[in-house]
């Protein structure tokens, strides 16, 4: 048995705590330096990282945790109000990037050799990593906002019709998926949510409800509920697991002790899990040698990626009513594909539809994507000649957790 993942965890956290300190110095969110990080100590320049499966699967758990977390802090009421808006940003901003990409594919030297291929780069621009958004929406402080709830809301619509897309053009690729199939799965994950999530919350709120303290066993239950949702999302009904996380999250987020839970994860995640998360997509960036073609194509799928999502999603966030820069910051918070974008291309590579010349391009598109998308809402939400009325964006709820003394046995408050 090897301990290098010891030195690897080690430098993974140091290297993305510095670089996110020297980011925020420069007034950009701590995120990208973490993303910077994954990419400096990894393949792609110094090679001192690679990519394992520990870390990979310690991963995973992150960007769980975190879609977990987003959805405790998560205004169930706003996220409603915000379904038919959520819907048409998800629905444009994934038309527009299948359209872009499958035209690159096509007029591009690179591209794919027949047209199944051309608009299987266009899937792949259809991913939307929102875990990249949430970390720097709370960072900003806008977590808690219409604006953040659209977005997320409109993710996980875009992580259904990523899937309806993908499993379509597998089909017409020659695999043998059944559409009708996998859209009924789809279908059944939410019934099967919402019936096994209120059952769950009934349970788990007659549970805590005649205890007056704050005790442990509550957040690893929750753990438990968001792993198993996590898993059946996956395994059962072929949803991402993150979007079965997020849904516990939102499940979880009407029990009165929710601000406890999040306080609880908020400190594993951003300690442990979301440094490793982030520097594993740079991690898993490799890049042979290019060409001039080939370099051409990925600064051309850069710029397509980043402004079809943003054109896509600005135009939905318009046709339900909202203002010019509420649009550019709903179209910024879905530009980055990370993960998403990683097991789409993989899938893509597997049924034949993505070249090895093409995945270099997909994984730079994926990594600076990802550093991107922090850096333009760190800008949208900029304003430097209007202080915002307090009424128009109210603060998030305070949590009675923060700055209190918590028993280490039992987990209750101490005065």
């Amino acid at each position: 048995m090897t301990y290098k993942f010891l030195l690897d965890l080690a430098l993974i956290l140091l290297s993305t705590k510095l670089l996110g300190l020297l980011t925020r110095k420069v007034n950009m969110p701590q995120v990208v330096g973490a993303l910077l990080a994954g990419l400096i100590l990894g393949p792609a320049c110094f090679g001192v990282l690679q990519e394992t499966e520990f870390i990979t699967q310690l991963s995973e758990i992150g960007v769980i945790v975190l879609m977990f977390t987003a959805g405790l802090e998560t205004n169930i009421k706003e996220l409603k109000n915000c379904g038919v808006a959520s819907t048409v940003v998800a629905v444009i901003g994934v038309i527009v990037p299948l359209i872009g990409g499958a035209l690159l594919g096509h007029f591009s030297s690179v591209g794919g050799e027949n047209l199944m291929q051309n608009i299987f780069i266009g899937v792949v621009l259809t991913a939307t990593s929102v875990s990249i958004t949430v970390e720097t929406l709370k960072e900003l402080g806008k977590l808690n906002t219409k604006v953040a709830n659209t977005i997320l809301g409109a993710a996980i619509i875009d992580d259904v019709l990523g899937i309806v897309v993908l499993t379509i053009v597998s089909s017409l690729a020659g695999e043998s998926a059944n559409v009708g199939l996998i859209l009924l799965k789809i279908f059944l994950f939410f019934i099967f949510s919402g019936v096994v999530g209120l059952i769950f919350f009934k349970l788990f709120s007659m549970w805590f409800n005649n205890s007056q303290k704050d005790l442990r066993r509550y957040v690893i239950v929750a753990f438990v509920f968001c792993l198993l949702l996590s898993f059946v999302a996956e395994e059962w009904f072929g949803v991402a697991d993150i979007t079965g996380a997020f849904v516990a999250g939102l499940i979880l987020s009407g029990t009165k002790r929710s601000h406890y839970i999040t306080a609880r994860f908020e400190t594993v995640s951003y300690l442990f899990l979301s440094p490793i998360f982030f520097a594993s997509v740079g991690i898993a960036a490799k890049m042979d040698t290019m060409g001039v073609a080939l370099i051409v194509f990925s600064v051309l799928l850069v710029v397509i990626a980043v402004l079809s999502k943003i054109v896509g999603c600005y135009l939905g966030a318009r046709m339900t009513g909202f203002n010019n820069k509420e649009s550019i910051q709903i179209g910024a918070g879905m530009v980055s594909r990370g993960e998403v974008a990683l097991i789409v291309a993989n899938k893509g590579k597997a049924l034949g539809l993505v070249s090895d010349v093409l995945f270099g391009p997909i994984i730079i598109m994926v990594v600076l994507t990802t550093i991107i998308a922090p850096i333009l809402l760190k800008i949208a939400f900029r304003d430097k000649h209007h202080q915002q009325d307090p009424q128009d964006n109210p603060p998030a709820e305070p949590n009675p957790y923060e700055g209190k003394l918590i028993d280490p046995y039992d987990g209750s408050l101490i005065d």
